[in-house]
């Protein structure tokens, strides 16, 4: 019998993204979250007397801004090399060699395949065999896997690979391959690396993605961590996934009924928002809310979303304190019964109504407002434009929403000028 950890894209000193400008957030246990996670592992693979551990990439986040990176890693990694634990690591898009120009040595536990072609590495003592290649840059296009060397006759054959295989919603195509490519090798476990999400792709043979250790972003929501692998009969190895990450994220969506007021919004936010935090206790929970619903408090939110997200914010630091941070706060809303215009709205109200409907109910409209401010959007902050709340601009929806939003906020405003009669 023998154990192993699988781990991948651990992006070690990468930060929270959205986080470390928030208001009041601890930004220390913010900025060390992956290192706290890779220290889980550490301690993982200690408790369970692991005899060796495998890295599919993306261990760093590109290249160190100064050495501390990398001595922290060797400081966590010589914890392994005093218990006798081997590390196998192959380099993905992020710390491909090409994107690296620091480097530090390694323990002697620690084998790094190299780029130029794949290679095997033996324990002949379990009759292991680890078959892999690092990225030589950060955009690798070639198919990596069909020139991976025959297994090794009466050892257990894994192949250790960042790879997007043949696609992967959210990431990026690099080093492509088909499950076929795969099973063609004969190996008994694919240790994949680059898709953020626990996936076993395949029972026979195991084709893993552990996912990464610590989200980063909302996009990575739920737990994370890596795969204890537990080899006692080499046919039907035990796959076990074990969470690492200190700081979890979530989406919270709120539903707000037909008489719902700002109030009562917000104490649906909580009680949302509590069951969310005991879902993952005891960690932290990063979360991004969407209110939806048919609801009379539309145009009060929708008109004044400031107001709303420091609302929704304030709501949660004074019932829950540092254990839940609100990423950002979408309005879904719409309003109730006939729509925002009612039978006593004056002329001015009932013609902006109008416009407005003929505007979104016309998908070439919409596109040909987006082309008028298509210039505007390619000046605002690449940290805009290269997130997930960048518009597309060639989607009509998005420039749905965007209209949505203008007239609520017109609305309101309107609204607030107009003289009392």
């Amino acid at each position: 019998m023998f154990k192993f950890i699988h781990t991948a894209d651990i992006h070690l000193d990468s930060p929270l993204h959205r986080l470390e400008h928030y208001e009041g957030a601890p930004r220390e246990e913010i900025r060390q979250a992956s290192r706290r996670a890779f220290e889980n592992l550490i301690d993982l693979a200690l408790d369970e007397s692991v005899d060796f551990v495998l890295i599919a990439g993306d261990l760093f986040d590109g290249d160190w801004r100064d050495y501390h990176t990398g001595l922290y890693f060797i400081a966590q990694i010589q914890r392994l090399n005093a218990a006798g634990i081997a590390v196998f690591i192959v380099s993905g898009n992020h710390d491909a060699a090409g994107r690296m120009t620091r480097s530090l040595p390694y323990p002697p536990n620690v084998h790094v395949f190299g780029h130029r072609q794949p290679e095997t590495r033996t324990l002949d003592h379990l009759k292991v065999a680890v078959h892999g290649q690092s990225f030589a840059a950060s955009a690798i296009m070639d198919n990596l896997a069909r020139r991976y060397p025959e297994p090794v006759p009466g050892y257990f054959n894994i192949g250790l690979l960042h790879t997007s295989l043949n696609g992967r919603e959210g990431h990026a195509a690099y080093a492509p391959c088909t499950l076929t490519d795969l099973e063609a090798r004969g190996y008994d476990y694919w240790a994949l690396g680059h898709v953020h999400q626990f996936e076993q792709v395949s029972r026979d043979p195991l084709v893993i993605f552990p996912g990464c250790l610590q989200g980063r972003n909302i996009r990575e929501t739920g737990a994370k961590g890596s795969v204890l692998v537990v080899v006692e009969d080499r046919w039907a190895p035990e796959i076990i996934p074990r969470s690492h990450d200190v700081v979890r994220w979530a989406q919270l969506t709120v539903e707000l009924d037909h008489n719902a007021t700002t109030q009562t919004g917000l104490d649906a936010f909580r009680k949302g928002l509590e069951a969310l935090i005991a879902q993952h206790a005891p960690l932290p929970v990063v979360a991004r809310v969407v209110f939806t619903g048919d609801t009379a408090a539309h145009a009060r939110i929708s008109g004044d979303r400031d107001y709303w997200l420091e609302a929704v914010r304030s709501t949660a630091v004074a019932h829950f304190g540092e254990r839940a941070w609100i990423e950002s706060v979408r309005v879904e809303t719409r309003p109730t019964g006939q729509g925002p215009t009612g039978p006593n709205d004056p002329g001015p109200f009932r013609e902006l109504d109008r416009l407005v409907a003929e505007i979104e109910a016309d998908d070439d409209k919409l596109l040909a407002l987006g082309a008028v401010l298509s210039p505007l959007l390619r000046k605002m902050p690449v940290e805009y434009r290269q997130s997930d709340r960048a518009l597309d601009m060639e989607d009509p929806e998005c420039w749905r929403q965007i209209v949505r939003e203008a007239h609520d906020l017109l609305r309101q405003g309107l609204k607030s000028e107009a003289p009392d009669t």
